[in-house]
């Protein structure tokens, strides 16, 4: 008998008490981060670890990665670039410029809808917008 790994039930796992936000904006990476540790006490962190590497056409890409882990709220962020050098970590959301998962084991609907509004307030930003998990075809990009 063979086993195989079950990749879907795998990303289901993964994306269990997500949620999800597309951001277009013109700011840079460490831009943005500031304004949303200023506005929002979110303290965003990278390290080489959260690299996402990704291989395409023959060419080497990274996106960046950004983690904040509140353990008091038991919620964990993580911000993803979406754009490097004209690929896109989820091809399927190109508009999107970051993307913001939010695992929340409570689902705070209040903090998520703040979250939000508070976005919508950094210079730079265009665009807020909520992604259903079904709209996302390469969940796997996320998860590495």
């Amino acid at each position: 008998m063979k086993l195989r790994l079950d990749d879907n039930r795998m990303s289901d796992n993964f994306f269990e008490d997500t949620r999800i936000l597309g951001i277009a904006c013109t700011l840079k990476n460490y831009h943005f981060c500031w304004h949303v540790d200023r506005l929002l006490q979110i303290g965003f962190q990278t390290s080489v670890d959260l690299q996402i590497p990704m291989e395409k056409n023959r060419r080497s890409y990274s996106f960046t990665v950004y983690e904040y882990i509140h353990q008091i709220e038991q919620k964990e962020h993580f911000l993803y670039s979406n754009k490097h050098e004209g690929e896109f970590l989820l091809p399927e959301l190109q508009h999107f410029d970051f993307i913001w998962l939010i695992r929340d084991p409570f689902h705070d609907e209040s903090a998520f809808s703040r979250i939000q509004l508070m976005i919508k307030e950094i210079p730079g930003v265009q665009l807020v917008a909520e992604v259903a998990h079904d709209k996302i075809k390469s969940k796997d990009n996320l998860q590495r």
